[in-house]
């Protein structure tokens, strides 16, 4: 039988009501410098797609460019923080020489609230296509748990 934690739920509530007010531009992230993009409101970068099944989390981020080199993959608790750098190609092309100039260069940070823990050691990252592909395992704790009911 599974013991109650008062304190389990509230953190529970907590991230769910962050999650919420992310879509607003409210969340923990809009204080922070998520990304190198000029403008007048700090974009997200890079966009992501978060999906589940029964045991990992995947995380499929767009980012055509990257320097592979620069790429890091951080996971601590149930966030998860993307950083690298997207370099210009042709560095020695002059600024005046651009008509248009639509495609941000720079450092860039990322960091996702994950709906559940994850095991941190068996997180794997891929980068394929121009997408970073991340397999996070489930934490044993997060997993469903089939209950068997007793007829008596």
């Amino acid at each position: 039988m599974a013991r109650w934690d008062p304190f389990e739920e509230i953190e529970a509530l907590r991230r769910e009501i962050d999650r919420a007010f992310e879509g607003f531009g409210l969340g923990q992230e809009s204080w922070h410098p998520v990304a190198f993009l000029p403008g007048k409101a700090p974009r997200r970068y890079p966009l992501i797609n978060l999906l589940e099944d029964k045991d990992n989390l995947y995380v499929e981020a767009l980012t055509p460019g990257i320097d592979i080199g620069s790429l890091e993959v951080t996971v601590l608790q149930n966030r998860l923080t993307l950083s690298g750098e997207k370099s210009r190609i042709g560095e020695d092309v002059r600024p005046e020489a651009f008509h248009r100039s639509e495609r941000a260069i720079g450092r860039f940070v990322r960091t996702i609230d994950l709906p559940v823990e994850v095991d941190e050691a068996g997180v794997e990252a891929e980068y394929k296509n121009g997408l970073l592909l991340v397999k996070l395992p489930k934490a044993e704790k997060s997993k469903p748990k089939q209950i068997n009911v007793k007829v008596s």
